[in-house]
């Protein structure tokens, strides 16, 4: 996009502005931020927020490795991990609530939201499982490893399935928005 998809407007604040103050209103506590160090200006753009923030210091690293480093951030006691992409940023905090609530319902099974029978994001993977990065794999291949383990949970949010890879996903998003 030619830059940093999480420094975009959305109204009065930033896509990842969004996907923060969405995490904070359901009410999540451990929130843990993965970054590369030369991202500071998102950096500045979420001062102010109760997020611990890391860095991966290769960035052209696939996901897993984001995630690995921001699980060795995460309290002992969490018993999950929602894993939330900040290219996601209309997720509202009703369906973020809803991930956690059926997670403590369900608590080893992932939890994946889907919207209209598609499936989308964020994803909540119980602690124990998303632990399986640690041996090589990426949670593309932890979701497919056991289909028993995986629960799917219909949610209202169109916000789930709409993700900005693009400028014309971007424009929708803001056409969404209103």
């Amino acid at each position: 996009m030619g830059h940093p998809k999480q420094l975009l407007p959305l109204g009065n604040k930033t896509v990842i502005r969004h996907c923060l103050d969405n995490l904070v209103e359901a009410g999540i506590k451990d929130i843990v931020v993965v970054l590369s160090q030369r991202e500071s200006e998102i950096l500045n753009s979420m001062k102010d927020t109760p997020v611990q923030t890391v860095f991966n210091e290769n960035p052209e690293s696939e996901m897993a490795e984001s995630v690995r480093i921001g699980l060795h951030s995460l309290a002992v006691s969490s018993t999950g991990v929602l894993v939330h992409l900040s290219d996601h940023p209309l997720v509202s905090a009703a369906t973020l609530k809803s991930i956690v609530q059926y997670h403590l319902e369900t608590p080893g099974k992932i939890i994946v939201p889907l919207y209209k029978v598609k499936r989308g994001h964020p994803s909540l993977f119980p602690k124990l499982v998303i632990d399986e990065v640690f041996v090589g794999l990426t949670l593309r291949d932890i979701i497919n490893r056991d289909s028993g383990r995986i629960r799917f949970l219909d949610v209202n949010d169109e916000g789930v399935i709409l993700d900005i890879d693009t400028r014309e996903d971007y424009e929708r998003i803001l056409q969404k928005m209103g």
